[in-house]
């Protein structure tokens, strides 16, 4: 036992040191009253004052729960001074009220939060009359206009705040809020992000978190909802844990992916709220492992200790037009364990892996998706998702294969292969000539289907249709096959049309070891060993194999890459394209020279 709580203690100690390190950089960069943190040029598309409240705002996801915890951190002052000045509208510093949709209704809900969490470090040192104004700007969040999705838990976190510290409210806006929000549930756990297909990071670090903060809070007070969200919780997390590799890495998919290690805090809040649907150690081990995975990316911080917009790397394509310079630090949810005490089981318990046994394949109906998991690597096929409001959100959510060692790229233009990084994608063209270079690709998803209940059978089968053209209709089947990956298309084309296939691109930093470019395939290995190829899987294929090398910034995690693809030019008419893609460590390059499994589509 003595060992357990040693290993206990340390982890909590790196969880600490680790909180502590981002937010002591902040300091320097707020404003004389302390409302406003400012961290660089506001392109987002809320006004400049929002994104400040941003900046003040989100490190408090990580600071409160330190000071629930106990934990020391020396600049207190200059939050509680923001607070007073921030909601005092003769202060120069005011943070204005909400009008209509507001950037300022998201950022309330972390004050909500540490104003539970940590009332004595905010609002004890406020005079009367600052705790009245504090309390009068929070409460009309409880009224505020929200987007019919997960924005319905801010006012929600307001109000914990709010009950924390005896400030009257309107508690019954929070009960027809969480009323809406239970509206969203799913299947497995899961919930819509909404009255829509929306199924991404925002279940796990939004619909769950909130609703197991909530389920802490509250107690006995709201017993039946409470335990639906525990239960939710459970079963969603059992199904969840295939999202990360064994490195602690998860998938990268979704919009938002600027928020980092927010993809782990679900697992923190499963910790917070006493959920034991998987061991404590397991929950522990997924948790560490993913914020040391992070920790160890020192790109993903600028040169002064600020988490930069990217995601493996400082990249601003990743950004949303949603993204203000102090965004990424929705990441500081992953603290909350640090509420706990020293003594809890999650911190006594020893960090444990994965277990032995789970499943190569799993299906996820909810979410579109099956998840494949080879030589420790996961790999994410979508066949229902897409968005097509966010920026760059058919990159995001609409291609092929997202994997936690080659990520997926975004587009750094519009004109042929260099530019389009087209990875995971099957690109389509009717540009006359040899050499196309307006392409389209797959952006939403019509007659979505994820496994046997869905009609694709039980061998972990997602299948789509899209049309790029009014004229062009694809029906796209993936399949697991692991450690490979299979794909199917049939396409019915009015048009002549030329099309290029990518597989994963792979990191090109210190030269390519090896390149196959033939009739049929096309192979790629990076200097560090990881592989990327594909193999047609029709015998009679006319395809080129050919590896691109894409322009730089596009790759999430590889900042240059090599993209094997494989290239034809189709007649209008029905044609089908087949092919096995395998993308593989150093430990799994070898089954590149094995024969690829047949197609099953």
């Amino acid at each position: 036992m003595a060992a357990e709580t040693s290993a206990g203690a340390h982890a909590r100690d790196e969880m600490l040191a680790y909180a502590t390190e981002l937010a002591d950089a902040l300091p320097p960069y707020a404003s004389t009253g302390g409302a406003r943190i400012r961290l660089g040029v506001n392109i987002a598309h809320h006004d400049d004052t929002a994104a400040d409240l941003e900046g003040y705002a989100r490190p408090l996801w990580g600071l409160a729960p330190l000071a629930a915890g106990g934990g020391d951190f020396a600049h207190w002052d200059v939050w509680a001074r923001g607070l007073a000045a921030g909601t005092d509208p003769a202060h120069p510093e005011y943070w204005g009220a909400p009008e209509h949709i507001d950037q300022r209704t998201v950022e309330s809900a972390a004050l909500g939060f540490a104003l539970a969490l940590a009332p004595g470090k905010l609002w004890d040192p406020l005079s009367g009359a600052e705790k009245d104004r504090a309390g009068a700007w929070l409460a009309r969040f409880l009224g505020a206009a929200t987007p019919d999705n997960n924005w319905n838990f801010f006012p929600v976190m307001v109000s914990l705040g709010l009950d924390r510290v005896g400030y009257p409210h309107d508690r019954d806006a929070r009960h027809a809020r969480l009323d809406r929000l239970e509206t969203y549930a799913l299947a497995d756990g899961w919930y819509a992000d909404g009255p829509t297909a929306q199924r991404d990071y925002y279940i796990p670090w939004a619909m769950h978190f909130y609703g197991l903060i909530y389920a802490a809070l509250v107690g006995d007070e709201d017993q039946a909802r409470t335990a639906r969200f525990r239960q939710r919780a459970g079963e969603f997390a059992l199904g969840f844990r295939h999202w990360f590799a064994d490195d602690g890495s998860a998938v990268p998919y979704g919009r938002s992916l600027t928020y980092r290690f927010a993809q782990g805090s679900f697992w923190g809040a499963l910790a917070y709220a006493d959920v034991d649907a998987l061991p404590a150690g397991e929950v522990k081990g997924l948790l560490m492992r993913h914020l040391r995975w992070w920790r160890d990316r020192s790109a993903a911080t600028s040169p002064g200790g600020l988490l930069s917009i990217g995601y493996g790397y400082p990249q601003p394509a990743v950004a949303e037009q949603y993204n203000g310079p102090a965004s990424p630090y929705w990441a500081m949810k992953a603290f909350l364990p640090l509420a706990l005490p020293a003594r809890h089981p999650f911190w006594a318990a020893q960090e444990q892996p994965l277990p032995d046994g789970l499943p190569d394949t799993l299906v996820q109906p909810p979410a579109g998706a099956v998840l494949l998991r080879s030589g420790g690597d996961v790999t994410l096929l979508s066949g229902r998702q897409h968005n097509t409001w966010a920026r760059g959100g058919s990159a995001k959510y609409a291609k092929f294969a997202y994997s936690t060692r080659f990520g997926f790229s975004l587009p750094a233009g519009e004109l042929g292969l260099v530019h389009g990084a087209y990875d995971s994608v099957l690109a389509v063209s009717d540009d006359e000539g040899d050499e196309p270079v307006h392409f389209r690709v797959r952006e939403t998803c019509e007659d979505p289907a994820a496994g046997e209940a869905e009609g694709t059978g039980d061998d972990g089968t997602v299948r789509s249709t899209w049309r790029p053209w009014p004229d062009v209709e694809i029906t796209t089947w993936l399949t697991a096959a692991a450690p490979w990956h299979l794909r199917t298309h049939r396409i019915r084309t009015g048009r002549a049309l030329h099309t290029a296939e990518g597989g994963f691109a792979v990191d090109r930093d210190g030269g390519t070891t090896a390149r196959e470019e033939a009739a049929g395939r096309a192979m790629a290995t990076g200097a560090a060993g990881d592989l990327s190829g594909l193999i047609d899987l029709d015998p009679d294929s006319a395809r080129d194999g050919r590896v691109v090398e894409v322009l730089p910034g596009t790759n999430v995690l590889a900042r240059r890459t090599a993209l094997p693809t494989l290239l034809t030019h189709l007649p209008a008419g029905e044609h089908w394209l087949r092919c096995a893609v395998l993308g593989a460590g150093p430990d799994g390059a070898a089954a590149w020279q094995d024969t690829p499994p047949e197609p099953r589509h």
